[in-house]
């Protein structure tokens, strides 16, 4: 079975934490040549990503810029756990990314990274990587 599930702890309360060499590993360790990878987390204040990988600012400023249109403090909202900044966050950058495989490694760009995203941390959280031939 090409299903690989992965335990991964957060340590602040909005994180973008890179798992791209886990992911990866995970293709090359499936053995498969041709076919997909998806990488899915199944928290509802969570979410994966693909985005760049070489200056730690972009992370950074894309946790800024989301906290500024979908602030984690905003009295209007009504979610009694008080995290539905941290639901509409997840919404946006959703649950699961899909990588193409072809000669046993995924299409990706250069700067290309995959990132799990923490909303509503610090957590001990789970992601899984499907690896399907075809």
């Amino acid at each position: 079975m090409n299903l690989y599930k992965h335990s991964i702890s957060t340590a602040r309360p909005q994180q973008m934490v890179d798992i791209t060499s886990e992911v990866f590993s995970d293709i090359k360790g499936s053995g498969i040549q041709s076919g997909i990878a998806v990488i899915y987390t199944p928290h509802t204040t969570a979410g994966i990503t693909i985005n760049e990988n070489s200056d730690p600012d972009v992370q950074a400023d894309m946790i800024y810029g989301f906290e500024k249109i979908m602030p984690t403090d905003d009295p209007v909202y009504r979610h009694y756990e008080g995290n539905s900044h941290a639901h509409m966050k997840s919404t946006t950058f959703g649950a699961s990314q899909t990588l193409i495989i072809e000669e046993g490694a995924p299409i990706h760009g250069i700067w290309q990274a995959v990132y799990f995203c923490e909303f509503d941390g610090p957590r001990n959280r789970t992601y899984y990587v499907k690896v399907i031939e075809g």
